[in-house]
């Protein structure tokens, strides 16, 4: 990669990190809120809420619309991001997995994205803009890791 772009790139990163957890931690939310309040076309686009305190669905649309909420805003991101990911696992192999092979198959991309984009928060943290940065310091250093460019090679 040229040196100015990967500079850019590397620049970057952060912000992109922090577009990332908002555009994820929204859907999520927005999914959690159709469940709880029959907004936005409802549960499953019924337009009708789920039944408070059913297992599991009400409670998966409290993590739902929680932990998107608090991946939103920044605050408490690798715990809400942690919690979220395991709900998403347990929707996909519990509700998905047993109906086909294949998420295309068993209608669970949903569920197996999400899980696998709060995993990679988890990982890089919550990038820029974060309320934890508010409450608890940090730079942006200590909340994006940015990878060392490699050696190189003459």
């Amino acid at each position: 990669m040229s040196a100015p772009l990967s500079s850019f790139t590397q620049k970057s990163t952060p912000h992109a990190l922090a577009l990332f957890r908002i555009v994820v931690g929204l859907l999520f939310a927005c999914h959690g809120a159709s469940s709880l309040f029959g907004v936005l076309g409802g549960a499953m686009g019924t337009g009708h809420s789920v039944p408070t305190g059913t297992w599991p669905g009400w409670y998966a649309a409290v993590i739902q619309l929680a932990g998107g909420l608090l991946v939103l805003l920044g605050l408490g991101t690798r715990a809400a991001a942690f919690i979220s990911s395991g709900s998403m696992a347990y929707a996909y192999f519990s509700m998905h997995q047993p109906h086909g092979l294949w998420p295309i198959q068993n209608g669970g991309e949903a569920a197996a994205m999400f899980s696998w984009a709060f995993l990679l928060i988890v990982f890089t943290g919550p990038g820029s803009w974060a309320l934890d940065r508010l409450f608890f310091g940090g730079s942006e250093q200590e909340q994006a890791p940015v990878a060392e460019p490699a050696a190189s090679v003459v």
